[in-house]
């Protein structure tokens, strides 16, 4: 009986999808079953054609168009059975012990939620791609290890948020806070689940031993492009307007005013900075209209303790990203 479901939403990945999935179909003896659910959305390259021509062994779901990536996941996790799921990117390889050592990881910890891998950097797999995501009283989320030696980030540790490139996630869990929230489309939705997971008493991991290689923006085309600068300084915000009650809002505001005005002159150096305040403003409307605030996590569900634990984190977090920078 298979114990994981592999999730791999894809988006004209025809580029990458076929060494993805050859990676996938080489993982040593010993792994745990699994099964492949590849979610395509409305990808018109041939990389449909091609998953369907070369690995018939791979479910397959077609959706007509580009949904964008949190519903192309929760359909994926909508169609699966098993006490595991694994979110995987089309533009990475895995490597033999992935699969095998991101369950053994998170088997090991039952207050776990999810567990990330550690992704290397396609052109440099000497260095760190992400090792887990944190985030700061800043408002910023950022890949731990981004640009540095694999050397530092050989041991397990606790982290704010999996990064959901790599990623394993306990489904009873995943029940009981609840999918992708949609209205992201896409970038910060990992951070919003693993956010929401903390706020619910449970924790994010980080597991060295469970490798990739990731090509990175195979989607977006670059790390910097107007339609991701709009949509992820529109989702910072509703972030914090959904997972912070007012009063944590209030508290924070010395760090969060500064933490935007500093990403809005850094957009302005890269001739962006118009198009970051309009995400800006699309993150007050996404926060604020009826939808948004029902998808607020309500605070009298949420134990004092675990809005305390985050806010330490946000502190601790702010404190390393300086330190390092």
């Amino acid at each position: 009986m298979e114990q994981i479901t592999i999730i791999i939403p894809n988006y004209n990945g025809i580029k990458f999808i076929k060494g993805c999935l050859d990676s996938l179909l080489c993982q040593e003896p010993g792994t745990p079953k699994f099964r492949i659910l590849v979610v395509d959305n409305g990808s018109e390259d041939g990389s449909l054609e091609l998953i369907r021509r070369e690995f018939p062994q791979v479910e397959l779901i077609a959706l007509p168009s580009n949904t964008g990536f949190c519903h192309a996941v929760n359909r994926g996790i909508e169609a699966s059975d098993t006490p595991y799921v694994i979110l995987l990117n089309n533009d990475t390889k895995a490597m033999p012990s992935f699969v095998r050592n991101l369950y053994g990881a998170i088997e090991k910890k039952p207050v776990a939620f999810s567990v990330s891998a550690k992704m290397l950097m396609w052109d440099r797999p000497d260095l760190i791609d992400d090792a887990g995501d944190q985030y700061c009283a800043l408002g910023w989320a950022y890949a731990r290890g981004k640009g540095k030696s694999v050397k530092a980030y050989e041991s397990p540790a606790e982290v704010f948020s999996a990064c959901g490139g790599a990623v394993i996630y306990r489904r009873r869990i995943l029940n009981e806070i609840g999918l992708f929230d949609e209205a992201h489309f896409a970038y910060l939705e990992d951070l919003d689940i693993g956010y929401r997971a903390r706020l619910y008493g449970y924790k994010n991991y980080y597991e060295p031993s469970a490798e990739v290689i990731h090509y990175g923006s195979a989607s977006s085309g670059s790390r910097y492009n107007r339609w991701k600068t709009t949509l992820s300084s529109a989702n910072s915000v509703y972030v914090i307007a959904k997972n912070m009650p007012l009063l944590q809002q209030i508290w924070n505001l010395p760090f969060l005013i500064p933490g935007f005005l500093i990403k809005f002159l850094f957009f302005c150096k890269k001739g962006m900075g118009a198009l970051y305040l309009k995400g800006l403003g699309e993150g007050f409307r996404k926060s604020f209209c009826q939808a948004g605030k029902k998808r607020r996590i309500p605070s009298r569900q949420v134990c004092l303790r675990h809005y305390l634990a985050v806010q330490g984190q946000l502190y601790a977090n702010l404190f390393r990203f300086l330190k390092k920078t």
